[in-house]
């Protein structure tokens, strides 16, 4: 069993780095937009872009869940809540939880945005990253930050920034070993009430900047179709969304050409109000 793990977490570290640095997007919106996330406006902006949960109007709480590569051991399990206050401030709260009984990864957040006005808000977020291995290897937790803004200079048109741990916090003391800072810049614009188009680039203190862009296009009433690509590994993404109501259900699947399809499946929660 040992030499099993040990073989595994050899290959999860090299094949899976960005991975392992706790700032993965989350949504099945995001996953099929090529993992464009740090524009969009919605409960998984606790983990995206903490400024967007300042458009957030009413309390929402969500589910996620995504099967990396179809692998089990691979799941990333995510919940959130958005709860707005008094209108221009919204707070979130956020766990995910990623990997399997012999080595995971938990991350615990807590987030406030604000919005200033209709057109720019901010937030921030402070992280409880924890690293969980078996076999009698020692677990890990630190403490960390991570913020964005978003700017809406004019009507339909969306840009924003974020940065996960600008704090470097360090996991290890042995070779410095720390968690990747990782800096989000990217734009949408809505190009009619059916079309949207979401461009990003993610670059990190450890690896090559990645360019993503998704297409979503409102084909029904409630029923979106959306379509990505992402850089750095190359993939291709796709997947629809669902709005019934109460409930908003998102479907995507992304694909990279050697380790296969990764689908994910995302529910959000709005309550009625009277």
């Amino acid at each position: 069993m040992r030499i099993h793990f040990l073989i595994f977490f050899t290959l999860f570290t090299s094949l899976f780095l960005q991975a392992a640095q706790f700032a993965y997007p989350v949504g099945a919106r995001s996953g099929a937009l090529g993992s464009t996330s740090v524009t969009h406006s919605d409960v998984w902006s606790v983990f995206n872009n903490q400024a967007g949960l300042a458009f957030v109007k009413n309390i929402s709480a969500g589910v996620n869940y995504e099967n990396r590569f179809l692998m089990s051991e691979l799941n990333l399990r995510s919940v959130a809540v958005a709860l707005p206050f008094k209108g221009t401030t919204t707070f979130g709260i956020s766990a995910s939880s990623f990997g399997y009984h012999l080595y995971s990864e938990n991350k615990y957040g807590l987030a406030i945005a604000k919005a200033f006005g209709e057109k720019i808000s901010a937030g921030v977020q402070v992280d409880y990253l924890k690293t969980q291995i078996a076999e009698g290897y020692s677990n890990k937790g630190i403490m960390t930050v991570e913020m964005g803004f978003m700017l809406k200079p004019m009507k339909d048109f969306v840009l924003a920034a974020h940065v996960f741990n600008p704090v470097r916090s360090r996991l290890n003391s042995y070779n410095d070993e720390r968690v990747v800072t990782i800096m989000k810049i990217g734009a949408s614009y809505l190009f009619s009430e059916k079309v949207l188009l979401a461009v990003e680039v993610n670059n990190s203190t450890d690896e090559q900047p990645q360019f993503r862009t998704g297409l979503e296009y409102f084909i029904l009433k409630s029923l979106f179709l959306r379509i990505g690509i992402g850089t750095n590994p190359s993939s291709i993404s796709f997947g629809a969304g669902l709005n019934l109501k109460q409930f908003k259900i998102d479907l995507s699947s992304s694909y990279h050409q050697v380790l296969g399809y990764t689908p994910q499946i995302a529910v959000i929660y709005v309550p009625k109000h009277e």
